[in-house]
């Protein structure tokens, strides 16, 4: 693949968002392996702690969305209010839980009305370390692309995720730019701070509104609009090898601007690339607003078909991988484009 030459050709990656979380509960073995064999190329864990140091998978730190531990009674005592990256937040959460204690929750569909057939698997599958997703993901030949969640928030309170993540790639391997593994972000520190450390490529995920946390913090009024613009891409540049960007800002008829600067989808999606930088496209789900329509979700003929109109908007963007919800659809749109379908 030619970067940073005009010239872009190369066949986009599909990604697993949470495995294959349109058909199993999100960030589970059930939902990875299920991933795997609908032909992703990579699973996407997203990384928290656990209270002993340990990485594993679940889209936020609160636990009480997508486990049991509300039946749990002996952990009754450990429901608590905290303020995590500025949001006010009650509930349990991984870092108030040794990984054993953790072994003992079973994991549950976060969205159980819009994903009927996905409760049927709860409280089949444990909560899955890091460790473990690389095992699997090695076994069957397929890449690791994984978000580090509340970076700050977990460094303020002494459990930084950088570190274990990264022995945990080394161990297994891993820690070379043609590795099957990525690490991605929505905050800059992590990444700028993680660029001398490794090889590894990094991702730097742009929102549809607001601004990085880190920024945030430390009163830098730079926002996720900024980054989009041939400035902040070369900024990027300097430490990223990629940018993961909303489908909002590069659907069809959307400014990739968002905030008043019309900046068309091509326009940013070949900005990104002169600057070297790979793009990847987040999220295409059945979940959607603009997807689910009356069904909310549900698999049938006008959903799917919207699905595959977005993932044909996209890869003919030239984007260079696409995360989606349903694997399985993602690959067979590339398949047949790239057959001239």
């Amino acid at each position: 693949m030619a970067r940073g030459t005009g010239e872009h050709e190369v066949t986009p990656i599909v990604i697993a968002h949470r495995g294959a979380s349109a058909f199993r509960p999100e960030h589970t073995l059930l939902s990875y392996r299920v991933a795997i064999s609908m032909g992703a190329d990579f699973i996407e864990p997203d990384l928290v702690s656990t209270k002993d140091h340990v990485l594993v998978a679940r889209h936020e730190n609160e636990l009480s969305a997508t486990t049991d531990v509300e039946k749990h009674p002996e952990f009754a005592a450990r429901r608590t209010t905290k303020l995590v990256n500025g949001a006010r937040r009650t509930g349990w959460f991984t870092e108030d839980f040794t990984l054993a204690e953790l072994r003992t929750l079973r994991a549950r569909e976060r969205f159980a009305r819009e994903r009927r057939d996905n409760t049927a698997y709860d409280g089949r599958a444990r909560v899955p370390t890091l460790d473990e997703i690389v095992r699997l993901a090695q076994k069957h030949g397929v890449g690791v692309y994984a978000e580090t969640k509340f970076p700050t928030y977990f460094a303020s309170i002494g459990l930084p995720l950088e570190a274990p993540m990264l022995e945990t790639f080394t161990r297994h391997g891993w820690d070379g730019e043609d590795d099957p593994v990525f690490i991605q972000s929505f905050e800059t520190g992590n990444l700028r701070r993680l660029r001398p450390l490794t090889r590894i490529r990094l991702v730097q995920f742009v929102a549809a509104a607001g601004a990085p946390y880190d920024l945030v913090r430390a009163g830098d009024r730079r926002t996720y609009d900024d980054m989009v613009t041939p400035k902040g891409m070369a900024e990027i540049a300097g430490y990223a090898d990629g940018i993961g960007v909303v489908t909002k800002r590069i659907g069809p008829g959307e400014p990739g601007g968002i905030d008043g600067r019309k900046i068309s989808p091509a326009a940013l999606v070949g900005n990104a690339h002169r600057a070297g930088l790979l793009v990847h496209a987040t999220t295409v789900r059945r979940l959607d607003a603009r997807l689910r329509a009356e069904d909310r979700g549900r698999d049938t003929d006008r959903v799917t078909e919207q699905v595959r109109t977005w993932l044909r908007h996209l890869y003919r963007l030239k984007v260079d991988g696409v995360i989606a919800d349903d694997p399985g659809l993602a690959r067979a749109v590339r398949e047949s484009m790239r057959a001239g379908g």
